[in-house]
């Protein structure tokens, strides 16, 4: 049997028929690993003995209980700014090196009970901070479509591990499209869910009021059987609640209407990727979805709202990082030294530069000019989202303007990196769920579609996915 090819649905449905066992399972995904994560390198760690014995326990599970979730027995890998516990967790950063994490995320804890299985940690931009997988500290990511390509960041170990059949499924987290992106760059499903809707405890904080975990699966439909189990309310997470779940019977596709935002289908964009989406949504069209242009003034101004908010809140969440309590610690003649040698030494380019925007942006004399503003515009860019879902239901577009770059290409330019993020980062600005999902292929460069909903709207995220999928199939 080729295991490599199994859904989280198809590998649940098989292990339930005692097809094969969740050891078998495991042990042919740990092969596959070996024999091709040498030229991805999506793993910077494997836990072959952990998998294996959490693989025993769900044929365990398996073989006495019913009615257990679909993902026990399933493997799964893990992004690795997302703690799970005695793993070595360093949020790909030179500054935690041999950091082990003491206790689990939330949504490692949840996995864990119901019997899921963890492969291992997967490679990311340094504490999260990129769009291609080029800022991790230990080495670069690459696409499986395309050994030449990038395959997007931040979470683009997660992606590049499920496009290349090195797991079933994967978590990543999303703070501008680090979900999404790498997503799109590898051809697979990958969901930022509403903001809140999963806990954040256990994640390594980049920017606490844009960080959202999610998941990252071969189809839409892997995306809601994970979310379903990760998401809810948590008390070590104020910002968590539940929300309600339903993909239920097939969406009535006729009754919809898609907003097309006229901003994200203009001057920039990749005329090859703006017709593979055009085409996909025309679908939608065909079935008697109502298509309405739309408008969301206010996302020019997105980007550079994102970024300047985004810095600030790195400036403050990284200061933990000082060589004190735990990673890297480089001596120095006093306290001061102590604190400047070890984040040099411990923290990549891209991180200081970001560290130093965002104490900039919230110094005495600019913090009126640069952060309080964009806070202002995020409350303009969400004014615009609530307008909008008053006209429709779900608005659609690109995910990237361009296809997966080659390395090097824009790591001289962090602007043009930060431009592979156009699309995405209004989503993480609003809080807003938002769903990544192939529409087609240029040449063997997969091109992703975003599906974006109102706060909450997560079930008719995927609903509209769920059932744009089944068209494209």
């Amino acid at each position: 049997m080729d295991f490599k090819k199994l859904t989280i649905k198809s590998a649940s449905e098989g292990l339930r028929k005692k097809k094969f066992s969740s050891v078998e399972l495991t042990e042919a995904i740990l092969d596959e690993i070996e024999r091709r994560d040498g030229e991805i390198k999506a793993f910077l760690s494997v836990d072959r003995e952990g998998a294996l014995e959490a693989a025993k326990d769900a044929d365990r599970l398996l073989a006495k209980e019913e009615n257990l979730s679909p993902l026990v027995g399933v493997p799964l890998a893990v992004k690795d700014a997302i703690l799970v516990k005695d793993l070595v967790s360093t949020s790909a950063s030179g500054i935690l090196e041999n950091y082990k994490a003491t206790y689990d995320a939330t949504v490692i804890k949840k996995i864990k009970e119901i019997g899921a299985v963890i492969l291992g940690k997967t490679n990311m931009d340094e504490f999260a901070m990129g769009s291609s997988t080029e800022n991790s500290a230990f080495f670069p990511t690459r696409n499986p479509h395309d050994l030449k390509k990038v395959p997007g960041g931040s979470s683009g170990g997660s992606a590049a591990a499920v496009a290349a059949d090195e797991t079933i499924w994967a978590l990543g987290s999303d703070t501008g499209g680090s979900i999404r992106q790498p997503s799109s760059f590898c051809g697979i499903a990958g969901f930022k869910p509403s903001y809140g809707a999963v806990s954040r405890f256990g994640l390594m904080a980049m920017a606490s009021s844009f960080d959202q975990i999610g998941p990252l699966g071969k189809t839409v439909e892997d995306c809601f059987t994970a979310f379903n189990a990760i998401r809810g309310k948590d008390s070590f997470d104020s910002t968590s609640f539940d929300v309600g779940l339903d993909l239920g019977d097939q969406l009535a596709v006729k009754n919809m209407k898609i907003g097309m935002p006229k901003e994200y289908f203009a001057q920039g964009l990749d005329p090859r990727i703006e017709m593979l989406v055009k085409q996909a949504i025309e679908k939608l069209q065909d079935q008697g979805a109502q298509i309405k242009e739309i408008s969301l003034p206010h996302s020019q101004f997105a980007l550079a709202c994102y970024y300047l908010i985004l810095s600030s809140e790195i400036s403050a969440n990284l200061a933990r990082y000082d060589g004190i309590k735990y990673g890297v610690c480089r001596s120095g003649e006093n306290l001061l030294d102590v604190y400047l040698n070890s984040r040099k030494d411990g923290l990549g380019d891209e991180v200081r530069r970001r560290i130093m925007l965002g104490t900039y942006a919230l110094s005495a004399g600019y913090y009126d000019a640069y952060y309080k503003k964009a806070q202002q515009i995020r409350t303009l860019i969400r004014k615009d989202f609530e307008e909008a879902f008053k006209q429709v239901d779900v608005l659609m577009c690109p995910v990237s303007p361009i296809l997966p770059f080659g390395f090097g290409e824009k790591t001289s330019d962090p602007i043009q990196m930060y431009l592979c993020d156009i699309y995405t980062v209004i989503a993480n600005l609003a809080g807003v769920p938002a769903l990544s999902m192939p529409c087609g292929k240029v040449g063997n460069l997969p091109v992703g579609l975003q599906i974006i909903g109102p706060q909450k709207g997560d079930s008719t995220v995927l609903q509209m996915g769920s059932a744009l999928e089944r068209l494209l199939k």
